[in-house]
């Protein structure tokens, strides 16, 4: 029998991205859960903030104390984490941002070739909060913060929600890490 006239059909992309494993590379057996945890902490993130800014204008009407100790403020922080490496020029912000999406660009890698479910939802987490930041500071120049903790003239440095998903994800590799220690028996 003769070939058909036509092409075959192309294979495409995500079929020349398959490993030797036959996964795709860029997607793993869990990286929807991943996927679906950066989604979640990256939008809840930026919602919050969106309704900061302009339904509730904290600008305007900070602080509003929620508890003796807790009270939500808006701090724009040109640096990381503490105001570290602050950067307040367009450069500085833009050398932020390319790394804050090569990190998120390297543990979506990781998170494609994991078998954990929680290490996968752990990198989500920490993939959400990482592209959350990073959007802030393309369209403001800064990471805008809103939740201070405060007691006895003392207060803690002010954080998002990105945060929050960061933190849990890396304290969730970490538990992770020493339940599989645990588990080996080192």
């Amino acid at each position: 029998m003769a070939a058909p006239p036509w092409p075959a059909p192309m294979t495409g992309l995500m079929d020349s991205t398959r490993t030797a494993l036959g996964r795709h590379f860029l997607w793993g057996r869990l990286s929807a859960l991943g996927l679906s945890l950066a989604l979640l902490a990256f939008l809840a993130d930026q919602s919050f903030k969106w309704w900061m800014l302009h339904e509730l204008d904290i600008a305007a009407s900070q602080p509003i104390a929620i508890t003796p100790f807790f009270s939500l403020v808006l701090a724009w922080n040109n640096g990381v984490s503490y105001g570290w490496f602050a950067q307040n020029d367009g450069l500085g912000q833009l050398i932020l941002i390319i790394l804050s999406l090569l990190a998120a660009a390297g543990l979506w890698v990781w998170l494609t070739r994991t078998l954990s479910p929680l290490t996968a939802a752990s990198l989500g987490l920490i993939i959400g909060g990482a592209l959350g930041n990073a959007l802030d500071r393309m369209l403001h120049g800064a990471v805008a913060d809103f939740f201070l903790f405060h007691a006895f003239g003392l207060s803690w440095y002010i954080f998002n929600i990105a945060d929050i998903a960061i933190v849990a994800g890396v304290l969730l590799l970490i538990y992770e890490s020493f339940a599989e220690n645990r588990r080996q028996g080192k």
